[in-house]
């Protein structure tokens, strides 16, 4: 049986980081992740990381996991965790039907899952018109009209995102006002490709085989529009990815991992979790990446105590 000092399971920028603090320690590592692009890969423009005055989300992640990849350090891409248990001192982490893996300690960073709208025609539509991610999909629309439903600075960076693609993009906003930094408000409302529509309540996502209609009600006048599109990106926040870790974590009103916000560590020993799933008050790269060294020094104390 193989067994790690340490598994990692998330790709994101605590988990990268933890990674990076973890090998220095030269402890023996797996890192478990769908892929590398995580909630900051999708970001349209980040100007708050230190270093970088202005820098692409996924340029970002790339720069990161290229550090990490100079460490000895085994990475299982393409695959999520599906289960966790730990028996007397070892942990064992299923990956598939056919995969587990043993080790003494786990951080997870598996970060947030985009949150659905939850209205007919988005489950039916998804992957022919309906997206939560602009990352991945907006070359896909290019030369049509689309719609990005959301007032944060994921969806401001969206549309920014997509009207490089698209002759016309419709920002919905539930509310009276985005509540998206001052300064990314700014540069949507300057561009004469994107049409905001404030008090917007989207009820469904029409179509034949792909997206046709967008049906919002007007939350002043109570009628219904419809916006012909041919894509609907859906920005209205996300929700902790913490499917597989029932029993050995306790969660706050917000289903976030509960930690010592010291260490990082969760209620069973060895297990620690760092980043957007824990339960840190702001939800920033920054300080995600800081989480996850935290985290990882305190894996190699919590072993180097142990043995």
């Amino acid at each position: 049986m193989d067994t790690f000092d340490l598994i990692i399971i998330g790709g994101g920028p605590a988990g990268i980081t933890a990674g990076i603090y973890g090998a220095r320690k030269k402890l023996k590592i797996l890192l478990i992740t769908k892929d590398f692009v995580g909630q900051a890969g999708k970001a349209f423009s980040i100007e708050n990381f230190p270093g970088f005055e202005r820098i692409h989300g996924l340029e970002l992640i790339e720069k990161l996991k290229n550090q990490l990849k100079r460490f000895e350090i085994t990475i299982v891409e393409g695959e999520n965790a599906k289960e966790i248990k730990k028996n007397k001192n070892l942990f064992r982490i299923s990956v598939n039907k056919k995969d587990k893996y043993f080790s003494k300690t786990i951080i997870i960073t598996s970060g947030r899952d985009p949150r659905p709208l939850e209205v007919p025609g988005e489950k039916e539509f998804l992957g022919k018109g309906v997206s939560y991610c602009v990352h991945c999909d907006a070359p896909l629309f290019k030369d049509k009209i689309t719609a990005v439903v959301g007032g944060g600075n994921a969806a401001l960076g969206s549309a920014l995102d997509l009207a490089r693609y698209c002759p016309k993009v419709y920002l919905l906003e539930a509310g009276l006002k985005s509540v998206a930094d001052e300064l990314i408000q700014e540069r949507v409302k300057k561009n004469k490709k994107i049409e905001i529509i404030y008090n917007a309540k989207v009820k469904e996502i029409k179509g034949q085989k792909f997206v046709k209609l967008l049906v919002y009600q007007d939350q002043i006048s109570k009628k219904d529009i419809e916006l012909p599109v041919e894509g609907v990106f859906i920005e209205i926040g996300s929700v902790p990815a913490t499917g597989f870790i029932r029993g050995l974590v306790d969660f706050n009103e917000k289903d976030e991992i509960k930690i010592n916000l010291k260490t990082c560590a969760t209620k069973t020993p060895g297990l620690f979790a760092a980043g957007d799933v824990s339960e840190i008050k702001y939800k920033q790269i920054i300080i995600a990446a800081g989480e996850g060294a935290k985290a990882a020094l305190s894996a190699y104390e919590y072993i180097s105590k142990n043995e």
